[in-house]
Protein backbone atom coordinates (compact mmCIF):
# COMPACT_ATOMS: atom_id res chain seq x y z
CA UNK A 1 0.00 0.00 0.00
CA UNK A 2 2.60 2.51 -1.07
CA UNK A 3 -0.14 4.99 -1.96
CA UNK A 4 -1.70 4.95 1.53
CA UNK A 5 -0.82 7.04 4.56
CA UNK A 6 -2.78 7.61 7.74
CA UNK A 7 -3.60 11.08 6.35
CA UNK A 8 -4.54 10.08 2.79
CA UNK A 9 -8.25 10.12 3.71
CA UNK A 10 -8.01 13.91 3.83
CA UNK A 11 -7.87 14.08 0.03
CA UNK A 12 -11.11 12.07 -0.32
CA UNK A 13 -14.76 13.19 -0.12
CA UNK A 14 -15.90 13.26 3.49
CA UNK A 15 -19.44 12.84 4.82
CA UNK A 16 -21.01 12.74 8.31
CA UNK A 17 -18.05 14.59 9.80
CA UNK A 18 -18.02 17.97 11.56
CA UNK A 19 -16.48 21.15 10.23
CA UNK A 20 -14.55 22.55 13.16
CA UNK A 21 -14.75 26.36 13.27
CA UNK A 22 -11.37 26.71 15.04
CA UNK A 23 -8.75 24.87 12.98
CA UNK A 24 -5.89 25.91 15.27
CA UNK A 25 -7.69 24.38 18.24
CA UNK A 26 -8.27 21.20 16.22
CA UNK A 27 -4.59 20.95 15.28
CA UNK A 28 -3.62 21.38 18.93
CA UNK A 29 -5.86 18.48 19.99
CA UNK A 30 -4.65 16.23 17.18
CA UNK A 31 -1.02 16.89 18.15
CA UNK A 32 -1.77 16.10 21.78
CA UNK A 33 -3.60 12.85 20.97
CA UNK A 34 -0.76 11.78 18.71
CA UNK A 35 1.54 11.78 21.78
CA UNK A 36 -0.78 9.63 23.90
CA UNK A 37 -0.36 5.84 24.17
CA UNK A 38 -2.65 3.80 21.91
CA UNK A 39 -5.72 2.34 23.59
CA UNK A 40 -5.25 -1.08 21.97
CA UNK A 41 -2.30 -2.88 20.49
CA UNK A 42 -1.46 -4.63 17.24
CA UNK A 43 -1.16 -8.08 18.82
CA UNK A 44 -4.69 -7.79 20.21
CA UNK A 45 -6.06 -6.77 16.82
CA UNK A 46 -4.31 -9.73 15.16
CA UNK A 47 -5.70 -12.12 17.79
CA UNK A 48 -9.23 -10.84 17.19
CA UNK A 49 -8.76 -11.24 13.45
CA UNK A 50 -7.76 -14.88 13.96
CA UNK A 51 -10.88 -15.49 16.07
CA UNK A 52 -13.09 -13.84 13.44
CA UNK A 53 -11.53 -16.09 10.80
CA UNK A 54 -12.91 -19.01 12.81
CA UNK A 55 -16.35 -17.36 12.85
CA UNK A 56 -16.24 -17.12 9.06
CA UNK A 57 -15.74 -20.92 8.93
CA UNK A 58 -18.43 -21.66 11.51
CA UNK A 59 -15.86 -22.60 14.15
CA UNK A 60 -16.81 -19.61 16.35
CA UNK A 61 -19.65 -17.10 16.59
CA UNK A 62 -19.42 -13.31 16.88
CA UNK A 63 -21.39 -11.47 19.56
CA UNK A 64 -21.04 -7.70 19.14
CA UNK A 65 -23.07 -5.45 21.40
CA UNK A 66 -23.22 -2.35 23.51
CA UNK A 67 -24.37 1.23 23.57
CA UNK A 68 -25.71 3.10 20.56
CA UNK A 69 -23.63 6.09 21.67
CA UNK A 70 -21.55 6.31 24.81
CA UNK A 71 -22.20 9.31 27.02
CA UNK A 72 -19.87 11.44 29.10
CA UNK A 73 -22.65 12.14 31.63
CA UNK A 74 -23.69 8.47 32.05
CA UNK A 75 -20.12 7.17 32.40
CA UNK A 76 -19.59 5.04 35.52
CA UNK A 77 -18.02 1.79 36.63
CA UNK A 78 -21.49 0.35 37.25
CA UNK A 79 -22.60 1.10 33.67
CA UNK A 80 -19.56 -0.69 32.23
CA UNK A 81 -19.95 -3.62 34.62
CA UNK A 82 -23.65 -4.11 33.90
CA UNK A 83 -23.24 -4.15 30.11
CA UNK A 84 -20.20 -6.43 30.35
CA UNK A 85 -22.17 -8.76 32.64
CA UNK A 86 -25.07 -9.11 30.20
CA UNK A 87 -22.71 -9.70 27.27
CA UNK A 88 -21.07 -12.53 29.24
CA UNK A 89 -24.48 -14.04 30.01
CA UNK A 90 -25.45 -13.83 26.35
CA UNK A 91 -22.15 -15.43 25.35
CA UNK A 92 -22.66 -18.45 27.63
CA UNK A 93 -26.13 -19.07 26.18
CA UNK A 94 -24.90 -18.65 22.60
CA UNK A 95 -21.93 -20.92 23.24
CA UNK A 96 -24.31 -23.65 24.35
CA UNK A 97 -26.49 -23.19 21.28
CA UNK A 98 -23.68 -22.95 18.75
CA UNK A 99 -21.36 -25.51 20.38
CA UNK A 100 -18.45 -23.26 19.40
CA UNK A 101 -16.61 -20.42 21.17
CA UNK A 102 -18.24 -16.99 21.13
CA UNK A 103 -16.09 -14.01 20.15
CA UNK A 104 -17.08 -11.18 22.50
CA UNK A 105 -16.80 -7.65 21.07
CA UNK A 106 -18.29 -4.65 22.87
CA UNK A 107 -19.55 -1.42 21.36
CA UNK A 108 -17.57 0.24 24.12
CA UNK A 109 -14.56 2.44 24.89
CA UNK A 110 -14.87 4.51 21.72
CA UNK A 111 -18.48 4.49 20.46
CA UNK A 112 -19.02 8.23 20.84
CA UNK A 113 -19.75 9.58 17.34
CA UNK A 114 -23.03 9.03 15.48
CA UNK A 115 -24.05 9.70 11.88
CA UNK A 116 -27.28 11.65 11.46
CA UNK A 117 -29.91 11.71 8.75
CA UNK A 118 -29.96 15.53 8.71
CA UNK A 119 -27.27 18.13 9.38
CA UNK A 120 -29.73 20.35 11.28
CA UNK A 121 -32.73 19.87 13.51
CA UNK A 122 -35.35 22.25 14.87
CA UNK A 123 -35.68 22.41 18.66
CA UNK A 124 -38.35 24.66 20.18
CA UNK A 125 -38.58 26.55 16.92
CA UNK A 126 -34.82 27.11 16.65
CA UNK A 127 -32.74 25.45 13.92
CA UNK A 128 -29.55 23.97 15.36
CA UNK A 129 -26.79 21.66 14.14
CA UNK A 130 -27.72 18.05 14.90
CA UNK A 131 -26.22 16.32 17.91
CA UNK A 132 -23.45 14.01 16.61
CA UNK A 133 -22.24 12.38 19.80
CA UNK A 134 -20.37 13.55 22.87
CA UNK A 135 -17.02 13.39 21.11
CA UNK A 136 -18.21 16.15 18.75
CA UNK A 137 -20.84 18.40 20.38
CA UNK A 138 -23.38 18.61 23.21
CA UNK A 139 -26.76 16.94 23.53
CA UNK A 140 -27.99 20.16 25.14
CA UNK A 141 -29.86 22.08 22.45
CA UNK A 142 -28.08 25.44 22.50
CA UNK A 143 -26.24 27.21 19.68
CA UNK A 144 -23.02 27.15 21.71
CA UNK A 145 -23.34 23.51 22.76
CA UNK A 146 -23.97 22.30 19.23
CA UNK A 147 -20.74 23.80 17.89
CA UNK A 148 -18.16 21.05 17.23
CA UNK A 149 -15.46 21.19 19.91
CA UNK A 150 -12.23 19.27 19.22
CA UNK A 151 -11.30 19.18 22.92
CA UNK A 152 -14.08 16.65 23.38
CA UNK A 153 -11.77 14.12 21.71
CA UNK A 154 -9.47 14.32 24.73
CA UNK A 155 -12.40 13.61 27.05
CA UNK A 156 -13.37 10.63 24.85
CA UNK A 157 -9.82 9.28 24.97
CA UNK A 158 -9.68 9.52 28.78
CA UNK A 159 -13.04 7.80 29.20
CA UNK A 160 -12.09 5.08 26.72
CA UNK A 161 -8.81 4.41 28.54
CA UNK A 162 -10.62 4.12 31.87
CA UNK A 163 -13.26 1.83 30.34
CA UNK A 164 -10.63 -0.46 28.83
CA UNK A 165 -8.76 -0.62 32.12
CA UNK A 166 -11.90 -1.81 33.92
CA UNK A 167 -12.89 -4.24 31.15
CA UNK A 168 -9.45 -5.84 31.22
CA UNK A 169 -9.72 -6.24 35.00
CA UNK A 170 -13.18 -7.79 34.75
CA UNK A 171 -12.03 -10.14 31.99
CA UNK A 172 -9.13 -11.62 33.92
CA UNK A 173 -9.88 -11.00 37.60
CA UNK A 174 -12.44 -13.76 38.26
CA UNK A 175 -15.58 -11.72 37.54
CA UNK A 176 -16.02 -13.60 34.25
CA UNK A 177 -16.00 -17.08 35.85
CA UNK A 178 -18.49 -19.14 33.82
CA UNK A 179 -20.24 -20.60 36.89
CA UNK A 180 -20.85 -17.14 38.32
CA UNK A 181 -22.08 -15.85 34.96
CA UNK A 182 -24.52 -18.72 34.58
CA UNK A 183 -25.89 -18.20 38.10
CA UNK A 184 -26.95 -14.71 37.01
CA UNK A 185 -28.74 -16.21 34.02
CA UNK A 186 -30.60 -18.67 36.23
CA UNK A 187 -32.02 -15.68 38.09
CA UNK A 188 -33.53 -14.46 34.81
CA UNK A 189 -35.16 -17.82 34.02
CA UNK A 190 -36.71 -18.10 37.49
CA UNK A 191 -39.25 -15.45 36.48
CA UNK A 192 -42.62 -16.93 35.53
CA UNK A 193 -42.64 -15.08 32.21
CA UNK A 194 -39.22 -16.58 31.28
CA UNK A 195 -40.25 -20.17 31.96
CA UNK A 196 -39.83 -21.19 28.32
CA UNK A 197 -36.06 -20.57 28.61
CA UNK A 198 -35.67 -22.56 31.82
CA UNK A 199 -35.09 -25.91 30.11
CA UNK A 200 -32.08 -24.64 28.16
CA UNK A 201 -30.69 -22.95 31.27
CA UNK A 202 -31.02 -26.21 33.20
CA UNK A 203 -29.22 -28.10 30.45
CA UNK A 204 -26.36 -25.61 30.71
CA UNK A 205 -26.36 -26.15 34.49
CA UNK A 206 -26.14 -29.91 34.00
CA UNK A 207 -23.20 -29.48 31.64
CA UNK A 208 -21.34 -27.27 34.12
CA UNK A 209 -22.10 -29.69 36.96
CA UNK A 210 -20.68 -32.58 34.95
CA UNK A 211 -17.55 -30.58 34.18
CA UNK A 212 -17.11 -29.73 37.85
CA UNK A 213 -17.56 -33.38 38.83
CA UNK A 214 -14.94 -34.36 36.27
CA UNK A 215 -12.49 -31.96 37.86
CA UNK A 216 -12.79 -29.23 35.24
CA UNK A 217 -13.28 -25.94 37.09
CA UNK A 218 -11.79 -22.50 37.43
CA UNK A 219 -8.87 -23.83 39.47
CA UNK A 220 -7.89 -26.46 36.91
CA UNK A 221 -8.94 -24.71 33.67
CA UNK A 222 -7.95 -21.08 33.46
CA UNK A 223 -10.26 -20.55 30.50
CA UNK A 224 -13.32 -21.00 32.74
CA UNK A 225 -12.34 -17.98 34.84
CA UNK A 226 -11.23 -15.53 32.17
CA UNK A 227 -12.44 -14.29 28.79
CA UNK A 228 -11.01 -12.46 25.83
CA UNK A 229 -13.03 -9.28 25.40
CA UNK A 230 -12.52 -6.79 22.59
CA UNK A 231 -13.79 -3.29 21.86
CA UNK A 232 -15.20 -1.77 18.70
CA UNK A 233 -16.79 1.41 17.42
CA UNK A 234 -17.85 3.10 14.21
CA UNK A 235 -14.82 4.75 12.61
CA UNK A 236 -16.57 8.05 11.98
CA UNK A 237 -14.44 10.89 13.34
CA UNK A 238 -11.30 10.42 11.28
CA UNK A 239 -9.24 13.16 12.93
CA UNK A 240 -9.49 11.11 16.14
CA UNK A 241 -8.70 7.86 14.33
CA UNK A 242 -5.65 9.28 12.58
CA UNK A 243 -4.26 10.79 15.77
CA UNK A 244 -4.35 7.37 17.50
CA UNK A 245 -2.95 5.40 14.55
CA UNK A 246 0.41 3.80 15.29
CA UNK A 247 3.09 1.67 13.60
CA UNK A 248 3.58 -1.70 15.30
CA UNK A 249 7.19 -1.84 16.42
CA UNK A 250 7.44 -5.60 15.90
CA UNK A 251 6.05 -5.86 12.36
CA UNK A 252 6.00 -2.35 10.92
CA UNK A 253 2.27 -2.72 10.25
CA UNK A 254 -0.12 0.18 10.83
CA UNK A 255 -2.79 -0.29 13.49
CA UNK A 256 -5.70 1.93 14.50
CA UNK A 257 -5.01 2.37 18.21
CA UNK A 258 -8.52 3.56 19.10
CA UNK A 259 -10.21 0.13 19.24
CA UNK A 260 -9.69 -3.49 18.32
CA UNK A 261 -12.33 -3.52 15.58
CA UNK A 262 -13.63 -0.59 13.55
CA UNK A 263 -16.68 -0.53 11.34
CA UNK A 264 -17.84 1.63 8.45
CA UNK A 265 -21.46 2.69 8.58
CA UNK A 266 -24.07 2.35 5.87
CA UNK A 267 -23.93 6.14 5.37
CA UNK A 268 -20.13 6.33 5.03
CA UNK A 269 -19.25 3.31 2.87
CA UNK A 270 -18.62 5.25 -0.37
CA UNK A 271 -15.89 3.27 -2.21
CA UNK A 272 -14.01 6.50 -3.02
CA UNK A 273 -14.79 8.17 0.30
CA UNK A 274 -12.63 9.18 3.24
CA UNK A 275 -13.84 6.46 5.63
CA UNK A 276 -13.07 3.58 3.29
CA UNK A 277 -9.71 5.16 2.48
CA UNK A 278 -8.69 5.29 6.14
CA UNK A 279 -9.87 1.77 6.96
CA UNK A 280 -8.12 0.10 4.04
CA UNK A 281 -4.67 0.90 5.42
CA UNK A 282 -4.89 -0.36 9.02
CA UNK A 283 -4.56 -4.01 10.03
CA UNK A 284 -7.54 -4.06 12.42
CA UNK A 285 -10.56 -6.21 11.64
CA UNK A 286 -13.06 -4.05 9.74
CA UNK A 287 -16.84 -4.24 9.84
CA UNK A 288 -18.92 -2.99 6.92
CA UNK A 289 -22.60 -2.18 7.40
CA UNK A 290 -24.68 -3.28 4.40
CA UNK A 291 -28.21 -1.92 4.02
CA UNK A 292 -30.92 -2.13 1.34
CA UNK A 293 -29.11 0.36 -0.92
CA UNK A 294 -25.93 -1.76 -1.07
CA UNK A 295 -25.49 -3.06 -4.60
CA UNK A 296 -23.50 -6.19 -5.54
CA UNK A 297 -21.16 -3.99 -7.59
CA UNK A 298 -20.49 -1.67 -4.64
CA UNK A 299 -19.94 -4.64 -2.33
CA UNK A 300 -17.45 -6.27 -4.71
CA UNK A 301 -15.51 -3.04 -4.99
CA UNK A 302 -15.52 -2.50 -1.24
CA UNK A 303 -14.33 -6.04 -0.55
CA UNK A 304 -11.48 -5.62 -3.03
CA UNK A 305 -10.51 -2.28 -1.45
CA UNK A 306 -10.79 -3.25 2.20
CA UNK A 307 -9.45 -6.80 1.92
CA UNK A 308 -7.35 -7.07 -1.25
CA UNK A 309 -5.46 -10.13 0.04
CA UNK A 310 -8.76 -11.86 0.96
CA UNK A 311 -7.44 -12.36 4.49
CA UNK A 312 -9.76 -14.46 6.68
CA UNK A 313 -11.13 -12.50 9.64
CA UNK A 314 -10.32 -9.12 8.14
CA UNK A 315 -13.82 -8.22 6.93
CA UNK A 316 -17.18 -8.63 8.67
CA UNK A 317 -20.29 -7.81 6.64
CA UNK A 318 -22.98 -6.52 9.00
CA UNK A 319 -26.38 -6.88 7.31
CA UNK A 320 -29.06 -4.37 8.35
CA UNK A 321 -32.23 -4.44 6.29
CA UNK A 322 -35.28 -4.49 8.55
CA UNK A 323 -37.73 -7.28 9.31
CA UNK A 324 -39.49 -8.48 6.19
CA UNK A 325 -36.74 -7.25 3.87
CA UNK A 326 -33.90 -9.70 4.45
CA UNK A 327 -35.03 -12.22 1.83
CA UNK A 328 -35.26 -9.39 -0.70
CA UNK A 329 -31.79 -7.95 -0.21
CA UNK A 330 -29.41 -10.44 1.45
CA UNK A 331 -29.35 -13.17 -1.26
CA UNK A 332 -27.88 -10.86 -3.92
CA UNK A 333 -25.08 -9.84 -1.55
CA UNK A 334 -24.39 -13.47 -0.65
CA UNK A 335 -24.18 -14.20 -4.37
CA UNK A 336 -21.70 -11.35 -4.86
CA UNK A 337 -19.49 -12.75 -2.10
CA UNK A 338 -19.65 -16.22 -3.64
CA UNK A 339 -18.75 -14.89 -7.09
CA UNK A 340 -15.66 -13.18 -5.67
CA UNK A 341 -14.69 -16.13 -3.47
CA UNK A 342 -14.41 -13.61 -0.65
CA UNK A 343 -13.63 -14.57 2.94
CA UNK A 344 -16.13 -12.72 5.16
CA UNK A 345 -17.98 -13.06 8.44
CA UNK A 346 -21.73 -12.61 7.96
CA UNK A 347 -23.26 -10.78 10.92
CA UNK A 348 -26.82 -9.58 11.51
CA UNK A 349 -27.66 -6.11 12.85
CA UNK A 350 -31.43 -6.34 13.49
CA UNK A 351 -31.61 -2.96 15.21
CA UNK A 352 -31.14 -0.19 12.67
CA UNK A 353 -33.70 -1.35 10.13
CA UNK A 354 -36.45 -1.70 12.73
CA UNK A 355 -36.65 1.75 14.27
CA UNK A 356 -40.15 3.24 14.38
CA UNK A 357 -41.91 6.22 15.98
CA UNK A 358 -44.29 5.04 18.69
CA UNK A 359 -47.78 6.38 19.23
CA UNK A 360 -46.46 8.29 22.23
CA UNK A 361 -43.81 9.97 20.07
CA UNK A 362 -40.75 8.00 21.20
CA UNK A 363 -38.32 6.40 18.78
CA UNK A 364 -38.42 2.68 19.58
CA UNK A 365 -37.70 -0.80 18.25
CA UNK A 366 -40.26 -3.61 18.71
CA UNK A 367 -38.63 -6.74 20.11
CA UNK A 368 -40.63 -8.99 17.79
CA UNK A 369 -39.30 -7.16 14.73
CA UNK A 370 -35.72 -7.43 15.99
CA UNK A 371 -36.18 -11.17 16.49
CA UNK A 372 -37.90 -11.56 13.10
CA UNK A 373 -34.93 -10.06 11.28
CA UNK A 374 -32.53 -12.43 13.05
CA UNK A 375 -34.69 -15.41 12.11
CA UNK A 376 -34.89 -14.24 8.48
CA UNK A 377 -31.10 -13.82 8.44
CA UNK A 378 -30.59 -17.43 9.54
CA UNK A 379 -33.22 -18.70 7.10
CA UNK A 380 -31.57 -17.01 4.10
CA UNK A 381 -28.19 -18.45 5.02
CA UNK A 382 -29.69 -21.94 5.41
CA UNK A 383 -31.16 -21.63 1.93
CA UNK A 384 -27.88 -20.33 0.47
CA UNK A 385 -25.68 -22.89 2.23
CA UNK A 386 -23.62 -20.13 3.84
CA UNK A 387 -22.64 -19.44 7.42
CA UNK A 388 -24.48 -16.97 9.69
CA UNK A 389 -21.45 -15.97 11.71
CA UNK A 390 -22.58 -13.34 14.18
CA UNK A 391 -25.04 -10.84 15.61
CA UNK A 392 -24.71 -7.13 16.35
CA UNK A 393 -27.00 -5.51 18.95
CA UNK A 394 -27.46 -2.09 20.49
CA UNK A 395 -28.10 -2.92 24.15
CA UNK A 396 -27.33 -1.95 27.71
CA UNK A 397 -27.07 -3.69 31.06
CA UNK A 398 -29.49 -1.17 32.54
CA UNK A 399 -33.22 -1.71 33.03
CA UNK A 400 -34.24 0.91 30.48
CA UNK A 401 -37.56 1.09 28.63
CA UNK A 402 -36.57 2.00 25.09
CA UNK A 403 -37.55 -1.06 23.01
CA UNK A 404 -41.04 -2.50 23.32
CA UNK A 405 -41.86 -6.18 23.92
CA UNK A 406 -39.91 -9.06 25.40
CA UNK A 407 -40.77 -11.09 28.52
CA UNK A 408 -40.97 -7.85 30.49
CA UNK A 409 -43.66 -6.79 27.99
CA UNK A 410 -42.51 -3.18 27.71
CA UNK A 411 -45.43 -1.33 26.15
CA UNK A 412 -45.74 1.97 24.33
CA UNK A 413 -47.08 3.46 27.57
CA UNK A 414 -43.95 2.28 29.45
CA UNK A 415 -41.44 3.98 27.17
CA UNK A 416 -41.39 7.21 29.17
CA UNK A 417 -40.56 5.35 32.43
CA UNK A 418 -36.80 4.94 31.81
CA UNK A 419 -36.02 6.25 28.34
CA UNK A 420 -32.39 7.30 28.79
CA UNK A 421 -30.66 6.87 25.42
CA UNK A 422 -28.94 9.90 23.91
CA UNK A 423 -29.57 8.60 20.41
CA UNK A 424 -31.15 5.26 19.41
CA UNK A 425 -33.30 2.88 21.51
CA UNK A 426 -31.44 -0.03 23.10
CA UNK A 427 -32.45 -3.47 24.29
CA UNK A 428 -32.42 -3.62 28.08
CA UNK A 429 -30.68 -6.39 30.03
CA UNK A 430 -33.72 -8.67 30.07
CA UNK A 431 -34.49 -8.21 26.37
CA UNK A 432 -30.84 -8.77 25.39
CA UNK A 433 -30.62 -12.02 27.34
CA UNK A 434 -33.96 -13.24 26.01
CA UNK A 435 -32.76 -12.55 22.49
CA UNK A 436 -29.63 -14.61 23.20
CA UNK A 437 -31.81 -17.61 24.13
CA UNK A 438 -33.78 -17.22 20.90
CA UNK A 439 -30.62 -16.85 18.78
CA UNK A 440 -29.20 -19.93 20.53
CA UNK A 441 -32.20 -21.90 19.24
CA UNK A 442 -31.37 -20.75 15.70
CA UNK A 443 -27.72 -21.70 16.22
CA UNK A 444 -28.68 -25.14 17.46
CA UNK A 445 -30.29 -25.76 14.07
CA UNK A 446 -27.44 -24.28 12.06
CA UNK A 447 -26.01 -26.69 9.47
CA UNK A 448 -22.42 -25.87 8.54
CA UNK A 449 -21.12 -26.56 5.02
CA UNK A 450 -18.88 -29.42 6.19
CA UNK A 451 -21.82 -31.19 7.82
CA UNK A 452 -23.96 -30.60 4.73
CA UNK A 453 -21.26 -32.16 2.53
CA UNK A 454 -20.96 -35.16 4.87
CA UNK A 455 -24.71 -35.77 4.71
CA UNK A 456 -24.68 -35.45 0.91
CA UNK A 457 -21.77 -37.85 0.68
Amino acid sequence: MTDWTKSSWRSKPRVQMPDYPDQARLAEVEAQLAKYPPLVFAGEARRLKAELAKAARGEAFLLQGGDCAESFAEFSADTIRDTFKVLLQMAVVLTYGAKVPVVKVGRMAGQFAKPRSAAFETVNGVELPSYRGDIINDLEATPEGRLPDPFKMLHAYTQSAASLNLLRAFSTGGYADIHKVHSWTLGFTERDEAEKYREMAERISDTLSFMRAAGVNGDTAHALQTVDFYTSHESLLLEYEEALTRVDSTTGQVVAGSGHMLWIGDRTRQPDGAHVEFARGVINPIGLKAGPSTTPEDLKRLMATLNPENEPGRLTLIARFGAGQVAEHLPRLIQAVKEEGAEVVWSCDPMHGNTIKSASGYKTRPFERVLAEVQEFFAVHREAGTIPGGVHFEMTGKDVTECTGGVQAVSDENLSDRYHTVCDPRLNASQALELAFLVAEELAGRVLPEARKAVAG
